[in-house]
């Protein structure tokens, strides 16, 4: 049974951050929260309200072709293209629209775009959104695929994050460190909750929390 959250205020948005404090491992590190955006990402409202606040906080001013949905993103990219769309975007592609997608893995957890997908990628200006970021790995996998395929990065945003940049390029985030300001994150060969002996409480990826 999941861990009663709490809601943490961000400024600028009406919707909270829902977090549970306690140990849980990710596919890259241990974390002392788990960020729930089950609500975010599903409820048409709440991603609405996320969408308006990431375009406030900077990606108004981008030029977006594309924009690529990881992690159950794609509502949220919806309503940002939407919001775009609205304040006059700037984009170079021929239909003056912008291509929402969402990445594939294959057997290897590699991305892949398909060859429908391919002419939404190549030559094209290219925004990545993610929902929680802890150590920019998941970022890193998604900017090698859009160089693959010959995009070019505009921009990274997420709707949690622990870090404002990534290889140089700011991470626009609505909610980070500044709202949950004991937020840690460690590799799992040092994570000092393990070290003082509490026990992992969860498995957490992109869609959830499964408790132990």
């Amino acid at each position: 049974m999941q861990k009663p959250y709490q809601k943490i205020e961000a400024h600028g948005i009406s919707v909270p951050l829902k977090v549970t404090k306690g140990h849980f491992a990710t596919n890259h590190s241990h974390t002392n929260y788990y960020i729930d955006l089950t609500t975010v990402k599903a409820r048409a409202s709440e991603a609405h309200s996320v969408a308006v606040r990431l375009v406030e906080q900077g990606l108004y001013s981008l030029v977006i072709d594309t924009i690529i949905c990881d992690e159950g993103t794609e509502v949220i990219g919806a309503f940002i293209a939407e919001e775009l769309t609205k304040n006059g975007f700037i984009n170079t592609n021929a239909h003056k629209t912008i291509y929402i997608v969402k990445p594939e893995f294959n057997t290897n957890s590699q991305i892949i775009f398909r060859d429908n997908i391919k002419p939404m990628i190549k030559d094209k200006n290219v925004l990545i959104v993610e929902g929680s970021v802890s150590t920019g790995r998941t970022i890193n996998r998604v900017m090698e695929a859009v160089h693959y395929y010959g995009g070019k990065l505009s921009g990274i945003s997420a709707v949690f994050s622990a870090i404002t940049s990534f290889n140089n390029m700011p991470v626009i985030s609505v909610y980070g460190k500044n709202e949950v300001p004991d937020y840690i994150y460690n590799d799992y060969h040092d994570c000092p909750l393990c070290k003082a002996g509490q026990p992992i409480e969860g498995l957490v990826n992109s869609f959830g929390v499964s408790m132990i």
